[in-house]
């Protein structure tokens, strides 16, 4: 039997489904790089009001106040962010003065989440009040899951770290700096 040689027809045939592997290799390329790449989501102190603050510098120095504080999630992912309670503690000369939780809650792909969190926040410490301001940081961590496409999962954690001074006489918060 001679051997035959690829009509022309068949050569086009062959190009066009060598173009469509291609295609669909860069295509499924760019979707694994840019889709299947889970981010650790971000979370914020947007603004804080102070309530009650109460000052005492005589006998024993002392202060307490509640914070009310405006905190977002931020999912960059393509899927929803699950995540557990988690606390929120504030910190005043390295001894925490205040705890509140952030309640469990998901977070939609590609969406923010806004919620409130109210924390008291005392201590017997010398506040040092010449100036009226206390400076107070704030740390808070939500430890949860991104689900992408119902079957793939992968632990995130989102991590806040703050800083804000509170002016006790005109009831504010005058420095907010999250990292």
């Amino acid at each position: 039997m001679p051997i035959q040689t690829p009509t022309t027809k068949q050569r086009k045939w062959l190009a066009f489904i060598l173009i469509g592997i291609t295609l669909q290799t860069i295509i499924i390329l760019v979707f694994v790089l840019t889709v299947m790449r889970v981010r650790n989501p971000k979370i914020r102190v947007r603004s804080v009001t102070v309530e009650f603050p109460t000052v005492n510098s005589t006998n024993s120095p002392s202060f307490s106040m509640s914070l009310n504080a405006k905190v977002t999630v931020k999912n960059k992912n393509f899927g929803h962010f699950k995540f557990s309670d988690s606390a929120v503690s504030i910190i005043y000369k390295g001894s925490a003065v205040g705890n509140a939780v952030i309640p469990g809650s998901r977070v939609g792909a590609r969406s923010t989440k806004k919620m409130n969190v109210t924390v008291a926040v005392g201590s017997n410490m010398d506040p040092f009040l010449d100036s009226g301001m206390i400076t107070l940081s704030s740390h808070a961590k939500l430890e949860g899951r991104v689900y992408l496409f119902k079957v793939i999962k992968r632990k995130k954690t989102a991590t806040m770290n703050c800083t804000m001074d509170v002016d006790t006489r005109s009831r504010e918060v005058v420095n907010l700096r999250c990292k």
